[in-house]
């Protein structure tokens, strides 16, 4: 049985019961009654709201209408229905699209705001990179031109310095007395030449002496790699396709040894200056530390994630610079085999391709995959200037002796010259259309600048005119070297053979 309003015969949502006329009621209808009559509508005695009484009743279901009992009346009602459903379902899905767009627009309204307010940081921190700019670089390099604009780079970008094992006060402190002893003899020695460096016009007469074409593997062609010992140019250093590192004595005319450890080919090596040790890089990302006497691998050095596509030692002869294509630099211990810092540009986001020391040790060089030449601070682990300009990856870079001039080479058929107290481009070779540069040397005093690649080719300093130019090589040229005082000129190429000129 149901509750019936009195009023409109139908089940009332809000039931009341009259005292006067103990009748139920629909609250809504019966207040506007009262308000209107002020008596009860069954019997018309006074009556008032307060004296109507609340019936507590579960949530009534109003009976269909007898308009709804047949059953096309059904079938309609749940037309209705389901339109009434589809409707709500449409209204959901446009409030959820208007949702989207709105969150959308936030988060592109967000992106914006950090990238401003990365821009303006990176603004701020150059800026005052720029002012320590003078105290970060060595004394050699200070003038009153010393500064590169902010679009050029000059540091200020963040970088971040994966880890710091052991660059430690005391290793500073070697390496700053190391810098001091070097340009302390640069200074003594002045401008002299040395008298027995050989002449330009002797060196313009240089020929073919000798070619071995037997200390790499035949089966995968190609000697990748060069150096000669500082001490003894006489020991030459190679490392081929065939993953050996390959130490020939000139004058004996022979192999002293053969390393075997890498496992993919070999892209760098290094002649320590003063120990019977070489050093080789390879892509398989390792840097391996190599007793010539011993003819075995005494050090395996893990600073990379990627291929090492450049080394350098330092004028300690303590430590070894590396560049990778893991977009890292590392300096590590040939000692100890540690890495003691890791650094990488992450604004740049780009492999490295070359590294190179200075010859005071304090700054260094590297050349990136997008055409760039970044110098760092090795004491701060800071990019202290930046050298655009090449077009295609860099390739080689050197500095001159006398720690003024940097040469750098890259995909673009240029060869290029900067002055390191301008901080700017002072020179531009361009060479043949094609020509591919794959290594740079100058000699020991800074004389002579040789470029390797699909000839060989070696220049005067200061007037950058050509004074010799070689085409023995019947595949690319990818090392160049000097003899001590130029006395020789040797070279490596694909076509896997060990070429020396002299008189």
């Amino acid at each position: 049985m149901s509750l019936v309003c009195a009023i409109s015969n139908e089940v009332p949502e809000h039931p009341c019961v009259s005292p006067v006329s103990n009748q139920v009621f629909e609250r809504r209808l019966i207040e506007k009654y009262i308000a209107e009559n002020g008596t009860d509508p069954m019997n018309g005695q006074p009556l008032s709201e307060e004296q109507l009484i609340d019936i507590k009743v579960s949530h009534p279901i109003r009976p269909k209408a007898p308009s709804a009992t047949s059953i096309p009346a059904i079938l309609k009602s749940l037309q209705d229905e389901w339109d009434a459903v589809m409707l709500h379902s449409f209204t959901l899905r446009q409030q959820l699209q208007t949702t989207r767009q709105e969150l959308s627009h936030a988060l592109y309204q967000h992106d914006a705001a950090c990238r401003v307010i990365a821009r303006l940081t990176k603004e701020v921190t150059a800026a005052r990179e720029g002012s320590n700019l003078a105290s970060s670089l060595p004394l050699f390099l200070l003038t009153t031109s010393s500064f590169l604009p902010l679009s050029q780079g000059a540091g200020g970008e963040p970088m971040e310095i994966s880890e710091q094992v052991g660059m430690t006060p005391e290793i500073i402190q070697k390496l700053q007395d190391k810098a001091t002893v070097l340009t302390t003899e640069r200074k003594k020695r002045g401008k002299t030449v040395p008298e027995e460096l050989v002449r330009a016009e002797d060196l313009s007469k240089y020929r073919q002496v000798a070619s071995h074409a037997g200390l790499h593997s035949a089966s995968v062609p190609g000697i990748l790699s060069l150096d000669l010992c500082p001490s003894d140019t006489n020991k030459v250093l190679t490392g081929g396709a065939d993953k050996n590192v390959v130490v020939f004595d000139k004058n004996e005319e022979q192999i002293v040894a053969t390393l075997k450890g890498h496992t993919k080919k070999v892209t760098s090596v290094i002649y320590h200056p003063s120990q019977s040790v070489v050093f080789s890089a390879s892509p398989d990302s390792t840097i391996r530390v190599w007793s010539v006497s011993g003819g075995n691998c005494v050090q395996v050095i893990r600073a990379h994630e990627a291929g090492v596509t450049g080394l350098s030692l330092h004028a300690t002869g303590d430590y070894l610079l590396s560049s990778s294509e893991d977009q890292y630099w590392a300096f590590s211990d040939i000692q100890t085999g540690r890495v003691l810092t890791k650094v990488t540009d992450e604004s740049a986001g780009c492999a490295l391709t070359c590294a190179q020391f200075h010859p005071d040790g304090l700054i260094f060089g590297t050349g990136t995959a997008d055409s760039q030449i970044k110098i760092w601070d090795l004491k701060e682990r800071t990019n202290v200037a930046n050298f655009p300009g090449h077009s295609g990856p860099v390739t080689s870079i050197a500095f001159s002796e006398n720690g003024y001039y940097l040469a750098t080479g890259a995909q673009d058929s240029s060869l290029k010259l900067w002055d390191l107290r301008k901080l700017k481009n002072f020179k531009t070779i361009a060479l043949d259309n094609n020509y591919e540069v794959k290594s740079l040397v100058f000699d020991q005093s800074g004389t002579y600048l040789a470029v390797g690649g699909s000839d060989i080719r070696v220049y005067i300093c200061k007037q950058w005119s050509e004074v010799l130019n070689f085409s023995e090589h019947s595949g690319l040229v990818t090392g160049v070297a000097f003899g001590e005082n130029a006395q020789f000129l040797t070279s490596t190429g694909m076509d896997r053979s060990l070429k020396f000129y002299s008189l």
